[in-house]
């Protein structure tokens, strides 16, 4: 097996706030993958350092992050940072995207083109910047959405009239609050720029979708959504039978379940022949 070096960084955006990671690169990389959390997610979460560590031993570089407006705190996995989970926006977290690329790059992590996978809004996010990159070669999403408008007209009133909308985290017990920014994207979403849908129709490179016929939090409807979008000629719909928004896994994961073992076996198997 190829040695892998593990390392850990953390950059700046451009609001500031730390955008914090880690990469695992075997010594004979052939190719670079960045890993994508979803809402209430981080890069520590549950099944994502096992997908790192089996993409690692496959020879593929991967670069997992927590976003800038996740509101995980220097322990990379403690929500500590209220202020940054209520400023969080889309555009915040593909501005985070590239950052990362050009660190990447920077430190010899990506060399050429690389791959994109994203779990939930995570896929929505990956979907978007993949539309718009020349130098991905690759895209997998898990249980992704098919738009960002996930409130009903009714939340989304009371979340214009309060200026926030509580966001429950029911694994930790608290309630985080989401501001006005992510509002005016969801405005914008159904014609605007960040339409996932139309963002589907641009993408030109191999993609893998995985979804959960189970998923009680995304409905299996949004995959079948971003296959019928897609303009790709290489696009791999897979459904997980019986599977949940997270593969049936929950934090900290104790051992991998089979519908895990399944989603990362197909994403192993698709990104190191689509980047190598």
């Amino acid at each position: 097996m190829t040695p892998v070096r593990r390392e850990r960084f953390e950059l700046r955006a451009a609001s500031g706030r730390p955008i914090r990671g880690e990469v695992l690169h075997p010594e004979t990389a052939r190719g670079s993958v960045l890993l994508c959390h979803g809402f209430k997610g981080f890069y520590r979460w549950g099944f994502f350092p096992y997908l790192a560590e089996r993409l690692a031993a496959a020879g593929l570089c991967a670069i997992a992050f927590n976003f800038s407006g996740s509101g995980v705190g220097a322990d990379r996995e403690s929500f500590t940072d209220a202020d940054a989970f209520f400023h969080a926006t889309i555009g915040g977290d593909l501005a985070d995207v590239a950052s990362v690329v050009v660190h990447g790059r920077e430190a010899g992590w990506i060399a050429e083109r690389y791959g994109v996978m994203g779990h939930s809004r995570g896929g929505a996010v990956a979907i978007l910047h993949a539309s718009r990159a020349a130098d991905v070669a690759a895209l997998v999403t898990w249980s992704a959405i098919a738009t960002i408008v996930r409130w009903s007209p009714q939340e989304i009133a009371r979340w214009r009239e309060d200026g926030y909308l509580d966001v429950p985290n029911a694994r930790t017990g608290q309630v985080l609050r989401v501001g006005t920014g992510l509002l005016r994207e969801i405005d914008e979403a159904a014609s605007g720029a960040l339409s996932i849908e139309r963002a589907a129709h641009q993408i030109h490179v191999p993609w893998l979708i995985v979804h959960g016929t189970a998923d009680e939090s995304v409905e299996a409807e949004d995959a079948y959504r971003l296959a019928r979008a897609a303009h790709a000629t290489d696009v791999q719909l897979e459904l997980i039978d019986g599977a949940g928004h997270t593969f049936d896994i929950q934090h900290p994961m104790s051992s991998p379940s089979s519908a895990l073992e399944r989603a990362a076996s197909i994403t192993t198997t698709f990104l190191r022949d689509a980047l190598g």
